[in-house]
């Protein structure tokens, strides 16, 4: 019987063992998506308790803890911090077969060397020994990114954004890793969203510029992507919560754009339209200066009406949709592809049973002389598991090519999260470590440990402009 998580946690044979330890390791991490607020890290921010590097803002933890019953006074009222975590160390024991569970392990040994299981047995020391650590120096955002061997952070920004933290890290020059923007357009899409029309005006003042047309929108949308990249933006991020298609004219597009404006709500085919050739435009800005276009596809999100109205989004209330992706999606892609303005892309869904479509659907639009140009992008949010991870690798290498995979991103907004990368690259040895036991690849462990090297860290350093 083997230690609970030591250190050939998750790495099920010799080979894996080999792989994790010898190659993977070490390598440096690349977090080309993540939600970590950039005036924390200008800031360096530090933090009184492990409450408030922990709990606040998690909805995932959040999630839990309702799910095991606890009351929302003490998942995001006014519960004193210190009962809050003793809350969710009465939530982790039950937690068992989610990655919930390991991650607090790791995350409570990596950056703070506490190997006990967190019940509410040990929590009231684990406080304690955190807590002292948290008001030493060493322990701020920035010493999290750098303890982790970060070297890019990509954030996620608005077009709006004076991205003025990115400038200040930029000029003072002290923190040694690249902190980027990362440009996220989705109000500026959601035409039948509250809200939109004051959003335009918004945009207006970031670009300086007078929003009467569908022209000028697209101007103003194209002079952000060039404010992004002037500061260093080489990635867009796009939540498609309905992947959307139909094909449209300018004038179609117009007069919608000007209803929508004027405070009107559109027919679901005229946002269909907008969605589509906005896409199309934003597409050939991102392949225009080089950069990379991410689609994250099917959430279902602010399920609970009431808990929405409370709370706010991203509070725990989303899950998987069950949209159709295919069709649309390649038409697309297409659409950009056929004036060859398809920029290197990033597809993910929330629900696996879009697997086989998307590394199927990449596979139509490779080319250009790029190695992976079209990305399966790795299991992300409720997929974001053992066996999610399992699946997704598992079908990319049956349908495409696994060795240019560009691996794990952090997707969070805690600091802490780090150590999903090492959840991750054992994963990927202990798969990898299965084929060679089972004789299905060579045992040729450089070889081997050269793609581990890769997915962990160097097919994303060339993938990305980042540099």
């Amino acid at each position: 019987m083997r230690n609970f998580m030591d250190s050939d946690f998750l790495l099920e044979n010799e080979t894996a063992r080999k792989l994790y330890h010898d190659y993977a390791k070490e390598m440096p991490i690349i977090d080309y998506h993540c939600h970590l607020d950039p005036k924390e890290i200008y800031e360096n921010k530090t933090y009184k308790n492990i409450t408030e590097v922990w709990l606040y803002g998690d909805h995932y933890k959040w999630r839990a803890m309702r799910a095991n019953g606890i009351e929302e006074k003490y998942v995001t009222g006014d519960a004193s911090d210190y009962d809050k975590f003793l809350s969710w160390a009465k939530t982790v024991p039950m937690l068992i077969g989610n990655p919930l569970y390991h991650w607090t392990h790791l995350e409570l040994q990596r950056f703070f060397g506490i190997h006990e299981e967190l019940n509410e047995t040990t929590a009231p020391e684990i406080w304690e020994k955190v807590n002292k650590l948290l008001n030493t120096d060493g322990f701020g955002a920035r010493d999290f990114i750098e303890k982790s061997n970060v070297k890019v952070v990509c954030t996620t920004d608005d077009p709006i954004d004076n991205l003025e933290f990115h400038k200040q890290l930029t000029d003072e020059g002290e923190f040694s890793v690249k902190v980027v923007p990362g440009f996220r357009p989705d109000k500026a899409l959601e035409i039948n969203r509250d809200g939109f029309s004051a959003y335009i005006k918004q945009l207006e003042q970031a670009a300086n510029k007078t929003i009467d047309s569908y022209e000028d929108f697209q101007n103003a949308l194209k002079n952000r992507v060039e404010y992004f990249h002037s500061i260093g933006g080489r990635v867009s991020d796009h939540a498609i919560d309905t992947m959307m298609y139909a094909k449209a004219t300018i004038e179609e597009v117009e007069e919608s754009f000007k209803k929508a404006v004027a405070g009107n709500k559109v027919s679901l085919d005229d946002e269909k339209k907008f969605k589509t050739l906005t896409l199309k435009y934003l597409g050939e800005q991102y392949a225009k200066h080089g950069w990379v276009m991410q689609f994250h596809i099917n959430a279902l999100r602010n399920n609970n009406t009431r808990m929405f109205h409370t709370l706010g989004p991203d509070t725990g209330y989303d899950a998987m949709n069950d949209g159709e992706v295919a069709k649309p999606l390649a038409k697309l892609l297409d659409m950009l592809e056929k004036d060859n303005h398809l920029p290197k892309t990033i597809l993910y869904s929330l629900n696996p049973k879009d697997n086989s479509t998307i590394a199927s659907i990449i596979g139509s639009f490779q080319g250009d002389g790029i190695p992976g140009k079209m990305q399966f992008g790795t299991a992300w949010w409720f997929n974001d598991t053992k066996a999610g991870m399992l699946a997704q690798m598992q079908t990319l290498a049956d349908i495409g090519v696994f060795s240019q995979f560009i691996g794990m991103l952090t997707d969070s907004r805690s600091f802490l999260s780090y150590p999903r990368h090492e959840y991750f690259r054992r994963i990927v040895c202990s798969l990898i470590g299965s084929w060679v036991e089972n004789g299905e690849v060579p045992n040729n462990i450089e070889f081997l440990g050269d793609i581990v090297q890769r997915i962990s860290y160097y097919n994303a350093k060339s993938y990305f402009d980042f540099e």
